[in-house]
């Protein structure tokens, strides 16, 4: 019985460690209100809530973030981890 249980308990935690990389991806559709290059930490009001993002190196379109400045944007992120930003 315990070999069963030990067994059963194995499998339930590699199968949970492959959807670790979970790649879910969220946009958001707003305002930048600022963006701190030393921080690199970009806020967006989007939806009457301001999100607090963090740049990461290979983002695309983070070369312009300064001219978009309280301009239209729409943002990618996965984790809080910004992936794109494009003017929208």
């Amino acid at each position: 019985m315990k070999s069963i249980l030990l067994i059963a308990a194995t499998v339930c935690f590699i199968s949970g460690s492959a959807f670790a990389g979970c790649g879910k991806v969220v946009t958001d559709k707003g305002k930048l209100k600022s963006f701190d290059a030393a921080s690199k930490q970009l806020v967006v009001e989007a939806k009457g809530k301001e999100v607090t993002l963090t740049l990461t190196p290979g983002a695309e379109g983070a070369d312009s973030l300064a001219d978009l400045v309280g301009k239209k944007v729409v943002v990618e992120s996965e984790h809080k981890k910004v992936t794109s930003v494009k003017a929208g």
